[in-house]
């Protein structure tokens, strides 16, 4: 299939939102369910070859194992116990409500109930409005499902690729339900001084210096998709460091600086795919540069630390 198939925010707004807020129960359901890992590793989904899944949550200590996987191609809930028995359910003609008491009904009927300590929105405009009380959320396109799903397979093999380069501590490709955006963030050992005021979401993420490299499909701040990098603390001078491709630029959001390569200019290019590997390349270089990281010591070209292979 094409590279990069056109996804205008406008296009599937609607039904964006109500995946959005679909994929927040889920993803609420694997915090309180999962494993705590450093940087909140545990908590995104992954691709599968049908979707996206939390992968096998809850601990070896004989209590219940299940995942949760959403297939676009079917267009299901699929929630598993790793003892053969599952509960699947539409994804279309669901609002967030009904949505909502599916999935815990489906727990429940596994023994493997779950309770989620705020059933409402993460950082959405609905926040205050409990899951099982919002009826206005429930559009769902299957055209437009699986055409967010296939862009995000695609744009996950390009971080992948992008993430070869690096040896240093980098987290897995994964996708974030918090804001509805894929990426993969590397390290230093930095560790970082947060203000007091930084709630506990933040002052985990941010814990040490990072330079993040992602895409998102747009929102009310920023309605339109794109490919982004930042460094976290920013350092001094970055927005005037040079990008590309030529049509890369440095937006300022939230009082600091985003790389942005728009994902409409990256189609237009002779090679989307090289392009946007240009584009996490030198932003990632920006970063490290004025961060004063060692760059050539986390270096990997191609995925290899093996020196007679690199050789």
């Amino acid at each position: 299939m094409e590279l990069f198939p056109a996804i205008p925010l406008a296009a599937w707004q609607d039904t964006k939102a109500t995946l959005h807020r679909f994929a927040q129960i889920v993803g609420k359901i694997r915090l309180a369910a999962g494993i705590r890992r450093n940087h909140w590793w545990h908590v995104p989904f992954h691709l599968t070859g049908r979707g996206i899944t939390t992968r096998p949550t809850g601990r070896a200590d004989g209590g219940p194992i299940f995942t949760i996987d959403f297939d676009f191609v079917a267009h299901q809930l699929i929630v598993a116990t790793i003892d053969g028995r599952a509960v699947t359910f539409p994804l279309y003609g669901q609002s967030v409500a009904s949505f909502y008491d599916e999935v815990m009904r489906a727990l429940g009927d596994l023994d493997a109930p779950v309770d989620v300590d705020i059933p409402q929105p993460f950082d959405l405009p609905d926040s205050g409005r409990p899951f099982a009380e919002d009826t206005e959320h429930a559009a769902y396109d299957p055209v437009h499902a699986t055409r967010y799903w296939q862009v995000l397979s695609q744009v996950n093999l390009v971080l992948e690729e992008f993430a070869s380069g690096y040896s240093g501590k980098i987290s897995p490709v994964h996708h974030f339900w918090h804001t509805f955006d894929i990426a993969c963030t590397r390290f230093s050992d930095r560790v970082i001084d947060q203000p007091s005021g930084n709630d506990p979401v933040t002052r985990e993420a941010y814990s040490r210096e990072v330079i993040s490299s992602g895409f998102w499909f747009g929102d009310d701040t920023f309605p339109q998709p794109a490919f982004y990098s930042y460094t976290a603390p920013e350092p001094a001078g970055l927005a005037g460091q040079p990008l590309l491709p030529g049509t890369a630029e440095w937006v300022e959001q939230r009082g600091s600086h985003l790389a942005i390569l728009r994902y409409d200019d990256a189609r237009a290019e002779p090679s989307p795919r090289e392009a946007v590997l240009a584009f996490y390349q030198s932003a990632y270089e920006a970063g490290a540069r004025l961060a004063g990281w060692d760059a050539g010591a986390v270096a990997c070209p191609g995925g290899v630390t093996d020196p007679v292979a690199s050789s």
